[in-house]
């Protein structure tokens, strides 16, 4: 009977790069006795391994989280020949993760320790479903239809790209034509009040002369009167 099994038989990393990568082993102890683990792998400064040692407690699991180094180019076909190696043998009873040593799984010495490789797998992250584009204002499904045996019906397809886009200046005008409006619109109020400003100023001209002439009408007026007074008191 083996000491520990281990689920999954192999380690699935849904490959994608520049991104840290995690998976879990569970490691079942079927026996009476307590079981001390080891695990080693191929290529140590890639992967992360906790715990990498432990003891697994008689009719228990334990769970292993093993997590991959963010990679920066993939393997060609995404194939890894990565393998990661779990030694295990019987601990003492009441053995703990402090009383595990190398000693322990080193056959030579006369244990018998159990090995069991798994193989590192890449597979392809899932895929986000591809967005369904919305139909046309007049109803129309932007989806091309297909005729009785299937194959594309170009007239419909036409009918479909036309209504599906619009030429910009329909919905939106180019912004050098707003700019420019907006700039003749601009200098013909300038020179509309510059008209007003100089017919103003004119008017007050002429108002000024008006007035200046009135006055001195009236002093030379004033001026007869006191002459003609004057006339007549001599007289009498």
């Amino acid at each position: 009977m083996e000491l520990l099994s281990i689920e999954p038989q192999e380690l699935k990393f849904p490959f994608e790069l520049k991104k840290q990568i995690s998976c879990s082993l569970q490691l079942s102890n079927k026996t009476d006795s307590y079981v001390a683990f080891k695990v080693k792998t191929t290529n140590p400064k890639k992967y992360c391994v906790r715990p990498n040692t432990g003891v697994v407690l008689p009719r228990s699991t334990c769970d292993i989280i093993v997590t991959m180094q963010a990679q920066r180019e993939a393997p060609p076909d995404l194939q890894c020949k990565d393998k990661f190696l779990l030694q295990s043998v019987v601990a003492t009873n009441g053995a703990t993760t402090k009383d595990v040593n190398p000693e322990m799984f080193n056959k030579e010495s006369g244990n018998l320790v159990e090995e069991c490789k798994l193989r590192v797998i890449y597979v392809s992250p899932p895929q986000p479903p591809s967005p369904v584009a919305e139909g046309s204002e007049e109803g129309i499904s932007p989806r091309a239809s297909l005729t009785d045996n299937g194959n594309l019906n170009s007239s419909d397809f036409s009918t479909v790209v036309s209504k599906s886009f619009i030429e910009p200046e329909e919905k939106f005008p180019p912004a050098t034509t707003l700019i420019s409006r907006l700039t003749e619109e601009k200098n013909s109020a300038v020179q509309h009040t510059n008209n007003l400003r100089q017919e103003l100023e004119l008017l007050t001209r002429e108002g000024n002369k008006r007035r200046g002439g009135a006055s001195f009408f009236f002093v030379v007026l004033i001026g007869l009167l006191g002459v003609l007074v004057g006339y007549l008191l001599r007289k009498t």
